[in-house]
This record gives structure tokens, C-alpha cells and sequence, in this order.
């Protein structure tokens, strides 16, 4: 099925989507970045796979955070009080794990929830103010990928910056130090991060993984096609598309691509582009990273904190490290 384009007046351009586009379907290989997945439709695909069977990655780190949220809070904050600051805060639902555990302690704790999305952050506000007296949410629409910054902490405050769900692991490795350098010089020494990392495991689970029965996660995937239409006037044919998950050991990373099966000429208007498509040719999405026991530990030492403790599942299939900056 081919989605119909929007006519050119009626698209509203947003340029760094513009930019990324032009340069990514210019490439050989094609690619595009994995933020552009998350529009108001693929953010809620991706609530949907969080939930699915096969995905074991949010209950697995959930389960990590019901067992040592208490734990987690106590060690972070030592003798003082605790501020939590949240990287790409979404929808927050295993922050609360933490966020009642540190109620418990101090009473009241503030809450700061970093996101690009103003529409998530409002609704995560509403729903954690509700749901957990004694948070104080104040909301930074921000994107941390590109610039970091916090006010300083009030006497006897320190920080815990949370960076869980594995998003570290839609980063390349020097991507990833470079970010984690970035939230480190945000920081003071004696504040602390929370870091949620993927671990390798069986080839078949993490391909089930991220290519689920039910088709989720490729609609999520074919959804970026969808975007593109929708905001810069293209005529992509999505359903000419088809979701492809790769696991790539020699890399360790399971890799997201959308596979063209016809030949098409596709025309985005607003950017005065012509894209050429061969049948076979792909485009590739995402990767996820999986890392080998010790290795967040080594990433985090060169980005400056020292690492304090890391909590696993029975499996070892998730690890959550706590770390201080030096």
C-alpha cells in the first residue's frame, strides 16, 4: 500500500528531521537515525513492545528495580538528600520503583525528567504527582544527546542521574563515551548514575526480541516511513518495506533495517529530493548494543565516575550499575 504524500503547502519542516533524511537516504548503505522512530504513533508501538512476550528487556530491568530500588537509593544518596534527574524520561514507569523508594526515605524528593517530547513530559508529570505524593516533578525539555547541563544541588543535596531501559545501546561505543562524558562534566563529584545496560545472550532470544509473532515491532520500524510522508511530503511506498532484525555477533548488536522489495523512485518535495530504490536494498534503522559482563564498567571508568556496584537478574541477561563521579 503506498501512503499518500501531504501537498507541499501543508507540510510544516522540521530541519534537523530534514537534515537526517536528506543525509541518510543519500548514503549508500541507506540509513536513518533511531530517534526519528518516536512520533506520537511510535512512541506508543514502542509501549506496546515493552509489554509483548518476547521482549524481555522492561521486565527484566524491572524486575532488577523492584528487588533494589531501597537498595539502589540508599546507596546513591549516602547521608544525603536526593535529587533524580532522568535522561529521555518517557514514560517513567520503572522510575517510580525508585521514586517511592526515595519517598520513603526523605519524605519529598524532586524529580527532574529530561525528554525532547513537552506532550510525554506533561503526561508523566500529571501521572507521577498523582500516583506518589511527596515527588516534586520540574520537567527539562531538553535533548541530552546534544547539550547536558543541571543547575547545582542545594546544600546537602546530591544528584542520582538515571540512564535505564538500555538506551545506552542505540549508541556507538565512542557515541555512547562521549554522551556518558557529557553527563559527567553536568556533574559534581559525589552525584551518581544509574546506568541500564543489555547483556549478550542467545542469538534466538534476542532476535524473537525485536521481531516479535505479533508484528509490533515492525510496524514500529515501518512507522519511520510513515513519518517521512506525513512530515516532509514524500511518497515513500511503506508497504513495499519489509522489517528485517539482524543480529551481528562480530559487532554485538542486534541491527534494525527496513528491506525494499520493489524497485521505486521516491520524491520528497519539500526537500527537492529524488531518492532511488532498488529491489533488495535496505535501510538501516537501529542498532542495540549488548554488552559482555565488565564492559559498562570499563565505559563508565573512562567517562570519568567511578563504578560503585552492579545488580543482575538470576540469568544475567540485564545489569544495572551505579556509578559516582569522581
Amino acid at each position: 500500500m503506498t501512503t499518500t504524500s501531504l501537498p507541499l503547502s501543508s507540510v510544516k519542516i522540521d530541519s534537523q528531521i530534514a537534515a537526517a533524511v536528506t543525509e541518510g537516504l543519500l548514503s549508500r548503505p541507506k540509513w536513518l537515525p533511531s530517534w526519528l522512530f518516536y512520533d506520537e504513533a511510535g512512541s506508543r508501538l514502542f509501549d506496546q513492545i515493552t509489554e509483548l512476550p518476547e521482549y524481555y528487556v522492561t521486565r527484566t530491568e524491572r524486575s532488577i528495580l523492584t528487588e533494589r530500588a531501597e537498595e539502589i537509593v540508599q546507596r546513591a544518596a549516602a547521608r544525603d538528600a536526593l535529587r533524580i534527574v532522568e535522561l529521555g524520561a518517557g514514560s517513567c514507569d520503572k522510575t517510580r520503583l525508585l521514586l517511592r523508594a526515595a519517598v520513603e526515605r526523605q519524605d519529598t524528593v524532586v524529580y527532574e525528567p529530561v525528554d525532547v517530547s513537552p506532550s510525554a513530559l506533561a503526561q508523566a508529570q500529571e501521572r507521577i504527582e498523582s500516583e506518589i505524593p511527596g515527588v516534586v516533578v520540574c520537567p527539562r525539555v531538553e535533548d541530552y544527546t546534544r547539550e547536558f547541563s543541571l543547575e547545582p544541588p542545594s546544600p546537602g543535596e546530591r544528584r542520582l542521574v538515571l540512564y535505564i531501559g538500555s538506551s545506552i545501546g542505540n549508541f556507538e561505543p565512542h557515541e555512547a563515551g562521549q554522551l556518558l562524558e557529557n553527563v559527567r562534566e553536568g556533574l559534581i563529584p559525589g552525584d551518581a548514575l544509574l546506568l541500564g545496560v543489555d547483556m549478550v545472550k542467545d542469538r534466538e532470544t534476542l532476535l524473537r526480541a525485536y521481531d516479535d509473532a505479533a508484528g509490533v515491532t515492525a510496524a514500529f520500524n515501518k512507522n519511520i516511513l510513515t513519518r517521512i510522508n506525513r512530515e516532509l511530503g514524500a511518497d515513500l511506498d511503506v508497504g513495499a518495506f519489509q522489517h528485517r532484525a539482524v543480529w551481528n555477533r562480530y559487532r554485538s548488536r542486534i541491527e534494525m533495517h527496513l528491506g525494499n522489495t520493489l524497485p521505486q523512485t521516491v520524491h520528497i518535495p519539500s526537500l527537492d529530493l529524488r531518492v532511488e530504490f532498488e529491489a533488495g536494498e535496505t535501510i538501516h534503522t537501529e542498532n542495540s548494543y549488548k554488552y559482555l559482563p565488565g564492559q559498562a564498567e570499563t565505559l563508565l571508568r573512562a567517562a570519568g565516575f567511578a563504578p560503585e556496584e552492579t545488580w543482575t537478574d538470576e540469568k544475567g541477561w540485564f545489569s544495572v550499575c551505579l556509578a559516582r563521579a569522581d
